[in-house]
């Protein structure tokens, strides 16, 4: 890609990705906390991708490009140089990751290629797909067995109120949603919880609100002490 990327991925998620930051922080080990960081850095270029391609074409080719460096991150051979793309194969190949929850977010970047307002049932299959599978990706860093299900409900509980905030979603249908995956994150390993503590922001958000950095961190830092987001 002709754009430069960044180098300091923890710096670039502290400004770009406040939230999930603010939860990594809590990830005592700092090369897991490092690998939860290259998770949430690719998150972000692929969300890049539809917004600085000048067509879909070109967006198409952006999540293209990700999608090849899966390929490579997942095959014998070196990675492309890039910051992320090589933080992430190493955090795949450390810990053995599965490929579907990153393949799964891609795939849900190319709705974002259509200019079309999303519908409840798309604005949360995005959300189960983006956020809710960055989180299963994190908590498997985090603990090997860690319940999917919960990993993906607490990460989905999040990206919903990002949407709220910032979409107008359907206030009904998509508070209902949010209600529902926050009760089903319950239970989620202690080890592994630093994976979703960020969705108990999911409500500031999903009022069009910023956290701010005090309250921010003291409603994370209880999420932790309690296990309960």
């Amino acid at each position: 890609m002709s754009d430069a990327p960044e180098t300091d991925l923890d710096a670039l998620i502290q400004r770009v990705d406040p939230d999930r930051w603010l939860s990594s922080r809590f990830i005592a080990e700092p090369q897991a906390r490092a690998d939860a960081v290259a998770v949430y850095a690719f998150d972000y270029e692929l969300a890049r991708a539809p917004k600085v391609a000048t067509n879909p074409l070109i967006g198409e080719i952006r999540l293209t490009w990700w999608r090849e460096v899966l390929d490579e991150a997942y095959g014998q051979g070196p990675v492309r140089k890039h910051p992320t793309a090589e933080a992430l194969a190493a955090a795949i190949r450390r810990h053995s990751l599965p490929r579907e929850p990153l393949e799964a977010m891609i795939d849900v970047r190319y709705r974002e290629l259509d200019a079309k307002p999303l519908e409840l049932e798309e604005a949360l299959d995005w959300a189960r797909n983006s956020g809710g599978s960055a989180a299963v990706t994190v908590a498997r860093i985090l603990d090997p067995k860690a319940d999917e299900a919960r990993a993906r409900a607490g990460g989905e509980a999040w990206a919903i109120g990002r949407l709220m905030g910032t979409m107008g979603l359907n206030a009904d249908g998509a508070d209902a949603a949010l209600a529902q995956a926050l009760k089903a994150s319950r239970g989620l390993s202690v080890a592994s919880f630093p994976a979703i503590a960020h969705g108990t922001l999911a409500r500031v958000r999903a009022r069009g609100r910023k956290p701010g950095d005090l309250g921010g961190r003291a409603r994370v830092l209880w999420a932790v002490l309690t296990g309960r987001i």
